[in-house]
């Protein structure tokens, strides 16, 4: 897991050969621009979400893992909570990995790290990074975020 910001970004670009274009994408995109849904960068090797919902307690949230996609999880607006934990501490699989969705999902364990992640940050997450993302940073909140997934 990696939290940083983006005139950081150039660090990482040895780490995989697709964050180069990922991190490009993140550069153009402003708080008002572009609205909520899917956008192709480079194909099924590279592809964003940008998402607009509130936040919600952890308690409310069940962490995931991906097997074929990192995950570059960029605040436009608002701030929240990521929760990190090692994959291999996730003891309760709630839902079996499902290949179309590139996602298992897992029971809450009482050792995650919070990680505070605000406007103009990013947090990666690898595949043996399981994370809870859009938890609550005190009060709910609406945020705008961009999820750009990076082909292993």
């Amino acid at each position: 897991m990696i939290l940083d910001t983006l005139d950081q970004s150039h660090r990482y670009h040895a780490l995989s050969p697709r964050f180069e274009k990922s991190f490009a994408f993140l550069r153009k995109v402003t708080a008002d621009t572009p609205p909520p849904g899917r956008y192709e960068i480079d194909g099924e090797d590279i592809y964003a979400f940008v998402q607009q919902h509130r936040t919600k307690p952890v308690a409310e949230r069940v962490y995931e893992s991906h097997r074929k996609y990192i995950d570059i999880q960029y605040m436009l607006r608002g701030r929240e909570i990521m929760v990190w934990a090692p994959l291999a501490s996730m003891k309760t699989v709630t839902m079996p990995f499902d290949e179309s969705k590139d996602a298992a999902l897992y029971a809450l364990i009482p050792d995650g790290a919070p990680v505070e992640v605000r406007a103009g940050q990013y947090a990666i997450f690898y595949p043996d990074d399981a994370h809870i993302p859009s938890c609550a940073w005190g009060e709910p909140e609406e945020i705008l975020k961009v999820v750009v997934k990076v082909r292993v």
